[in-house]
């Protein structure tokens, strides 16, 4: 745990914070123009975070009880570097922003990494957020990849895909 402000803690995410955690995320699907792209919800979450075989975790900003900052991540593995930490959203309010707690929540994720001995901590971010790129060139080094393109198959196209003949 490590206090950012007077009032303000960041710590590993806990089954009670999905509600609050579920309505960040939404959060930012609005910022990033794709609300109508979320699809999960906190009993999912709460399966996929906490159940049998977990696929994620996260740490949460709180004031106080409110959860007003998230960093969701989980592991991938690179063939090349071995394992490593994808982190899949960080996010805060927008009340609190510019106030160090998205560095905080960074700082967390990648201290785990370190303890656990990842090679690397990868993310995304949108070209057109150029306040979050130039943060993460100047301030952490950031390696910003403009090769590599990403490719999604969602699980609409997944018969069509595996329909016989298609590949």
């Amino acid at each position: 745990m490590e206090i950012v402000d007077k009032g303000i803690q960041v710590l590993q995410g806990r089954p009670e914070d999905l509600e609050q955690v579920l309505t960040l995320i939404k959060e930012l699907a609005e910022y990033e123009n794709a609300l109508h792209e979320v699809k999960t919800n906190v009993n999912q979450m709460h399966e996929d975070a906490f159940g049998d075989n977990p696929v994620f975790g996260f740490f949460v900003a709180k004031k106080d009880s409110a959860v007003i900052g998230l960093a969701l991540y989980y592991y991938r593995y690179s063939t090349w570097k071995g394992r490593s930490i994808y982190l899949e959203d960080l996010v805060v309010t927008e009340s609190f922003r510019r106030q160090g707690i998205g560095s905080k929540l960074l700082h967390e994720v990648i201290a785990k990494a370190k303890k656990e001995e990842v090679a690397l901590v990868t993310w995304q971010v949108l070209d057109w957020n150029t306040p979050a790129i130039q943060f993460y060139k100047e301030r952490m080094n950031a390696k910003l990849d403009e090769t590599w393109i990403n490719c999604t198959i969602y699980k609409e196209d997944f018969d069509k895909v595996l329909k016989e003949g298609a590949l």
